[in-house]
């Protein structure tokens, strides 16, 4: 076989099933090999929707089985554009494996067409990047990749190949023999350490991340709560990972936290930090967010200790291993009693005067509708907080949302990729208008694979969140954040053979929810909302998480 043949090859062993890509000049070997090699492949209509896609197929499927996304682009602007999905992969931890193709060795540093260094380029943006010089190394590199890209703290690898090593024939190749290692525990030391501030505690917070899903610990998790009885809040990446039913679930903390959530935080005596890393958005001004707690942090990734906050007990370890070694009783009834009122107190409300769609109303009433498998891909801006605040879900895995980088037009092919990786369950687009042109190429995508993928689409003739941010902190100079030329967007979806509608009053939403939700296959429901709807509360930059504000 040559090296393309053995690529696919060797993505069969590592049991990958599906790929994502666009091809190109330098990587049109492996697009042959693909031809007839047993590897599903689709092809996105743009190198960010195959990153996005496969980033999408990683996160849905990851209790499913599904190890990581892999997208293949050419060299030079294939390679360019799937930068930001590597980006993505890496500042939320997804396991992916990104294969560029490369112009041969002999022109490497000539300026060839489509030549760019996308090894160098990369590696700010990747957990590893390779480029196979020598086609003996190509599986061992492949092999090695997939190591790297699942275990301690997941993230992206790039495997940059250049087009004479794809066509250089292979008769020996060398396998990658990683070491056997054990799963990281800690010591007992530190676990009663750690248990000791547990037992101690006053009024204790666990401060969930997405951690906790990548690790498939979430059963633990949820064992550890249960046991413990301590109040919890989670990021952006966290939802999920804890249910509504747990009582003492305050919701999601930090910028466009609930208040219940915020609140308690900032009063909180320790903080047990379950795979997340102190992100600026959850703390707010940094030496003021829980001024007088402790610090208990477990985290797969040592590097995350003392980076924003110095952790009184740092455990460098498997969730799953250590979350059942924590479990102790607590004596925190009192502030069981305070943060219950308090989530009594500050619970949202969709009485919401007017006509008009009230889009946290409407996503409210969504949750309730579908049933607990329906995956939930959101795009960026007002409407990704309103889907945080106001949608419940069973698991991480069903919330897909870009929070360390928190990329424009990620969700439609996001949802791609999570139809692939659950063909069975619904999957939901919630977007934004302004989101929504950033790949809006992908509905190509969605025809040519018959796939059922519902978009809801709020569209406000604004770029939303610029929009509010300008108006409270900007004196309202609404600097190109007016989208009034929006295209009708039912008609562009039709032109795909995607059917739709739009609505503009709030009596009207239930059954056009109905109407998407039992279509057998795509929709576009295109909901009109207030120009002037905000998203609260907020808090604003570099003050502390309790100095929120509230509908100005």
């Amino acid at each position: 076989m040559n090296g393309a043949q053995q690529i696919v090859a060797t993505l069969k062993q590592q049991g990958v099933e599906q790929v994502f890509g666009y091809p190109g000049g330098a990587i049109m070997p492996l697009y042959d090999a693909l031809y007839d090699g047993g590897v599903k492949h689709m092809l996105t209509r743009h190198e960010q929707g195959a990153a996005m896609a496969a980033v999408g197929y990683a996160r849905a499927g990851a209790t499913s089985g599904i190890k990581v996304g892999v997208c293949i682009a050419t060299s030079g602007p294939g390679a360019t554009n799937l930068v930001t999905g590597l980006a993505e992969a890496q500042l939320d931890s997804i396991p992916l494996i990104a294969i560029t193709g490369q112009v041969a060795q002999p022109v490497i540093g000539t300026d060839a067409f489509q030549e760019v260094d996308v090894l160098g380029m990369s590696l700010s943006v990747t957990k590893h990047s390779f480029m196979v010089t020598d086609v003996k190394e190509l599986k061992r590199t492949i092999e090695q990749a997939f190591e790297i890209a699942t275990s301690g703290r997941p993230g992206p690898v790039l495997i940059d190949v250049p087009k004479d090593v794809q066509l250089a024939e292979v008769e020996e190749s060398l396998a990658y023999l990683a070491a056997a290692s054990a799963p990281v525990e800690p010591t007992a030391e530190l676990i009663g350490q750690a248990k000791q501030l547990i037992a101690s505690a006053k009024q204790p917070i666990v401060y969930v991340g997405g951690g906790v899903g990548m690790a498939n610990a979430v059963t633990e998790l949820r064992e550890f709560l249960n046991y413990s009885k301590i109040p919890s809040v989670s990021t952006l990446k966290g939802i999920g990972a804890i249910t509504e039913e747990q009582p003492y679930y305050l919701g999601m903390l930090g910028m466009h936290g609930t208040k219940a959530a915020n609140l308690s935080v900032q009063e909180t005596d320790l903080l047990v930090v379950i795979g997340a890393r102190f992100d600026d958005r959850v703390t707010g001004k940094l030496d003021e967010f829980a001024p007088n707690a402790k610090v208990i942090h477990l985290d797969a990734d040592a590097s995350e200790f003392g980076k924003r906050r110095t952790p009184d007990v740092a455990l460098d370890s498997d969730l799953k291993l250590t979350l059942p070694k924590l479990h102790c009783q607590t004596e925190i009834d009192i502030w069981q009693e305070k943060v219950a009122k308090r989530k009594h107190d500050f619970a949202w409300r969709y009485d919401h005067p007017g006509g008009h769609i009230f889009a946290p109303a409407m996503l409210s009433d969504l949750s309730k509708m579908v049933d607990k498998n329906t995956v939930v891909a959101c795009d960026v801006g007002q409407h990704q907080m309103w889907v945080a605040q106001h949608m419940q879900f069973d698991g991480p895995e069903n919330h897909l949302s870009s929070a360390g980088l928190g990329t424009m037009g990620f969700g439609l092919p996001a949802a791609i990729g999570a139809q692939f990786a659950r063909p069975n369950d619904t999957v939901i687009n919630v977007s934004g208008d302004g989101s929504f042109m950033m790949n809006v190429q992908e509905l190509t995508t969605i025809k040519r694979a018959k796939l059922p993928v519902k978009m809801l689409l709020i569209d406000n003739n604004r770029l939303g969140m610029v929009r509010q941010w300008q108006n409270l902190f900007f004196d309202g100079r609404f600097s190109e954040t007016i989208l009034d030329d929006n295209p009708d967007f039912v008609k562009m979806a039709s032109a795909f053979d995607i059917p739709g509608e739009t609505i503009s009053n709030k009596v009207d939403v239930h059954a056009a929810l109905q109407r998407m939700l039992d279509s057998k296959g795509p929709y576009l429901l295109h909901v009109l909302i207030d120009a002037e709807e905000n998203v609260w509360p907020l808090v604003p930059p570099g003050v502390a998480n309790d100095k929120m504000m509230e509908d100005c």
